[in-house]
């Protein structure tokens, strides 16, 4: 498959709004980068190139490609067919003359895809006539065509054998008018480029919302035509009632008017039309219509994913009922009040033939839908462990079905840790886990301040202890000092008393003199004891002040948490 939608992954934010809004189960791939974000990617093989998740992109993440730009540059080389959609006139109502003679003056031919929509409503008619085909789903719709070519291919039978009207345009101008040069389709489609591609009817795909922006680059001025004429100036035949194809029930409308009696029913929009086509596909063949007219975008091609405009449902059906009243006027008929032979028509039975407007499909291999024995780890993944858990359908991740979302996790195109249960369950699981160790820390801290208050006591104690022993060793020492000061004297008292024993005095000198000796070693035992007592002073202040540091810090922390166990008695209360 060609890369039509484009994603912008800095743009993306992963909002699953492209995933909710997409009709196509498997072209959208959600992962998860290295920085935890969240983007999703095309599955380009699986998208069916509707364009409704650029339409409900709010972020700008999602965009398209055409071929505006070539086209445009490649008018200089060779002269270009256009074929103008007839939704060009309900987009731009009062600058699609203006548009068609831009490109009359580059020198192209301006071809009506109205009149190929025409074309397509005869094919029809004559095909179903005869009874060369049972009951159908229109196909003008490219996404249509790609949805059931990929994801109901059994319905292929079904699918209209008649090419679409562009395609219808692109014949008659090859064959009929013999034609070769390459023909351009002017459209608000995107998936139109598919089936360009697949047909190889036409070259190039321009999309007026891009056409719209290649003007504006290059300052190209669009004149205003206000007038409420229809009518213009094409190269050949202008369409008919073929031009309110692009309305929801165009061909329904066509084909009511030459055949009212026909059992048709249509549908439109992405919410509504593949959810009844599938629904379509389980029915039994006798409960179908005739005729399932089908249009994947809610107000068919007049507010496509690539028009670029800012009319509303209400401005193009009113365009719509003047174009038609327009095309009833140029239309000829043999009956009374249009009901009756196409005059058109009968040139196309002389002129035409039915079967060099049929189309070949493309079936494709539907993927294999998981069985629930493979389902069921994916789910646990999800955190999804009973039925119920598995029917919790939020939608937050975009599909309808959590079993949905177990599918697209199955064939690789999301992530587990995308879905909001599982996420929930992870962020429960780390709040208990965090609750748990803030309960080990509330343990912690609790023994660490009883450890700390035995410590303030014990050094208390010690503080105390060391201040008896600095008051005792100090009033040693001023013991000592008069004792030493008593010795002294007896001593020079003993040395000048003559009247002595000499050896007597000599002898209580020697034992005052050691008894000096002793207290002086005292003294300076004690001196050095002050001295140690000081700096076991200091250090236990030191310690005193530290353990201040620690109580205040398990002060403060089991302060915070007794807070914070209030802020969520609070929230709960709430």
């Amino acid at each position: 498959m060609s890369e039509l939608i484009i994603v912008k992954p800095e743009k993306c934010v992963g909002c699953n709004a492209c995933v909710r809004e997409c009709p196509a189960p498997e072209a959208n791939m959600t992962k998860q980068l290295e920085d935890g974000r969240f983007i999703t990617m095309v599955n380009h093989d699986k998208c069916i190139a509707c364009g409704e998740c650029v339409k409900k992109c709010n972020h700008g993440a999602r965009d398209y490609i055409d071929d505006t730009d070539e086209c445009i540059a490649d008018i200089i080389k060779e002269k270009i067919i256009i074929m103008a959609s007839p939704a060009i006139k309900t987009i731009l109502p009062t600058k699609w003359k203006g548009v068609l003679d831009w490109f009359k003056k580059q020198g192209c031919t301006i071809f009506d895809a109205s009149f190929g929509a025409d074309i397509c409503t005869w094919a029809h008619l004559r095909t179903l006539d005869q009874d060369k085909i049972g009951n159908i789903i229109s196909q003008q719709c490219p996404a249509i065509v790609k949805y059931v070519e990929i994801y109901q291919p059994k319905l292929l039978q079904n699918l209209s054998p008649i090419h679409s009207p562009a395609a219808c345009s692109a014949i008659y101008i090859k064959k009929y008018l013999r034609r070769n040069n390459p023909i351009a389709y002017i459209s608000p489609c995107i998936a139109a480029a598919n089936e360009a591609k697949d047909t190889e009817l036409f070259d190039y795909n321009v999309t007026i919302k891009k056409l719209l922006e290649y003007f504006d680059r290059n300052d190209i001025n669009i004149p205003i035509d206000t007038s409420d004429e229809y009518e213009y100036k094409f190269d050949e035949l202008q369409g008919q009632m073929g031009s309110i194809y692009s309305r929801p029930g165009g061909l329904r409308d066509n084909l009511w008017l030459n055949d009212p009696d026909m059992n048709i029913t249509n549908s439109e929009g992405v919410h509504k039309v593949f959810g009844e086509i599938e629904l379509y596909s389980k029915m039994p063949e006798s409960k179908h219509p005739k005729v399932f007219d089908v249009l994947s975008c809610e107000y068919g091609c007049n507010i496509g994913p690539a028009s670029g405009t800012k009319q509303t449902g209400f401005d193009v059906m009113t365009t719509m009922r003047a174009i038609e009243n327009e095309a009833k006027g140029r239309r000829k008929s043999t009956g009374i009040m249009g009901r009756g032979d196409d005059r058109l028509f009968k040139k196309f039975d002389d002129e035409l033939r039915v079967a060099d407007f049929l189309r070949n499909y493309k079936p494709s291999m539907p993927t294999p839908i998981p069985s629930v024995a493979q389902l069921d780890p994916i789910f646990k993944k999800m955190g999804m462990h009973t039925e119920e858990d598995r029917k919790y359908d939020c939608h937050a991740c975009g599909y309808d079905t959590c079993k949905d979302m177990a599918i697209a996790i199955y064939r690789g195109l999301n992530t587990p840790d995308n879905c909001i249960v599982h996420a929930k369950s992870v962020l429960l699981a780390r709040h208990s886990a965090l609750n748990r160790q803030n309960e080990q820390l509330d343990e912690i801290t609790a023994e660490c301040l009883e450890l700390s208050d035995k410590l303030k006591e014990n050094v208390a104690k010690i503080n105390e202890n060391m201040q008896n022993i600095g008051e005792s060793t100090t009033a040693t020492s001023e013991r000592a000092a008069v004792v030493k000061d008593l010795l002294e004297n007896v001593v020079t008292f003993c040395n000048d008393n003559s009247t002595m024993d000499a050896d007597s005095v000599s002898q209580l000198i020697s034992i005052l003199e050691t008894t000096i000796s002793a207290f002086s070693a005292l003294d300076d035992n004690v001196s050095r004891t002050n001295e140690s007592s000081e700096t076991i002073n200091k250090s236990i202040n030191d310690i005193i002040a530290l353990v201040g540091e620690i109580n205040g810090v398990l002060g403060k922390t089991d302060n915070k948490e007794e807070k914070s166990d209030d802020g969520k008695k609070e929230d709960k209360d709430e």
